[in-house]
């Protein structure tokens, strides 16, 4: 049940961190959809009008700096008023004190513990394909991130997509791009799956977790969401997919031998080039597809195919450039 389901009772106030980014937009536009009232945090609230979507410009906003908020007590003003609070935010790379550590691990920290105090509940977005060794400064912040919610005593969700697919991401944009090019270098050890997903259901899954009502307290493990959409391929086969819509002829792929694609990543992260990183080389190892999908429990109904032309949809259509400090990093060099 829903905040839907409760046309009596009083509407529920959610706070969205980094709604105005490709994963927040999303959960705000699903939460409104829903009756709830949302607050979008942001870096920036007075700039983000022209990245929300229509019906949030007249939504609430405050400022919400993660790499300030480190204590519980730095998180009181934000969380003023709140019942729940759903977390997009992550940073791609490091920029002076945004730090991956700093970002994804102490600052959601921060807020568990003003959330356990407050009684509020916690969705926090992470990412698949954290149980592998790494040696990726963001994803270990991002697994040292999901540890602290867990050992918070809070009523936490964690929430962990697959790479994700739509307008307005970083990555789905440069996926599109790649796959229109006749020749794609992509590296030779990318033989991990994905199991790429549509990012507006990304957005109800989340508003369904936050304003979900449950008459008993779930374990850990039902606390944990691994979510991706029907179809499992390898980058390759998925931007072959993408480039079958537009062409008929398929692109010549240039496989690039491992330690040339990881000395590709550390240049792509010194010059900020590109969704490629050091991290989302790691990633591309191995297989990054939920062992248990729980999208369609969530959304009441199976996800959607990607890379399948829906009836009436401009599949051409070319997202924008989103601001990546208030966009979670998906688990695929593509990703958000």
């Amino acid at each position: 049940m829903d905040q839907a389901d409760l046309p009596h009772a009083r509407r529920a106030v959610v706070l969205v961190l980094g709604g105005s980014g490709f994963i927040g937009r999303h959960a705000v536009t699903a939460l409104l959809a829903r009756g709830a009232q949302v607050i979008i945090g942001s870096r920036q609230p007075g700039r983000i009008d022209r990245k929300l979507p229509e019906g949030a410009l007249a939504c609430l906003r405050r400022q919400a700096r993660l790499e300030e908020l480190q204590t519980p007590d730095d998180w009181a003003a934000a969380l003023e008023g709140i019942d729940a609070v759903v977390n997009c935010v992550g940073i791609l790379r490091q920029r002076g004190r945004e730090t991956y550590q700093r970002v994804h691990h102490h600052a959601p920290a921060a807020l568990a513990e003003a959330c356990r105090q407050r009684q509020l509940r916690l969705i926090h977005v992470s990412a698949l394909g954290l149980n592998h060794p790494a040696r990726s400064r963001f994803l270990r912040s991002k697994v040292d991130g999901e540890a602290a919610l867990r050992a918070s005593g809070a009523d936490w969700r964690i929430v962990r997509p697959s790479l994700l697919d739509g307008d307005g991401g970083y990555g789905a944009l440069w996926i599109r791009r790649v796959a229109h090019w006749p020749i794609q270098l992509l590296p030779a050890d990318a033989v991990g799956q994905i199991a790429a997903l549509d990012v507006g259901e990304l957005g109800e899954a989340l508003a369904h977790l936050a304003l979900r009502i449950e008459t008993t307290t779930p374990d850990d493990r039902d606390r944990e969401f691994d979510l991706g959409g029907p179809d499992q391929r390898t980058l390759s086969d998925y931007i072959a997919a993408i480039r079958r819509l537009h062409h008929d002829k398929p692109a010549r792929c240039l496989r690039v031998p491992s330690l040339l694609a990881r000395l590709g990543s550390h240049v792509c992260d010194l010059l900020h080039w590109t969704p490629f990183s050091f991290g989302h080389w790691e990633l591309l190892r191995h297989d990054n597809c939920p062992q248990r999908n729980r999208l369609p429990e969530l959304l009441g109904r199976a996800p959607r195919a990607i890379g399948a032309a829906p009836a009436g949809a401009d599949m051409a259509a070319t997202p924008s450039i989103h601001d990546d400090h208030e966009v979670a990093v998906m688990p695929a060099p593509m990703g958000e």
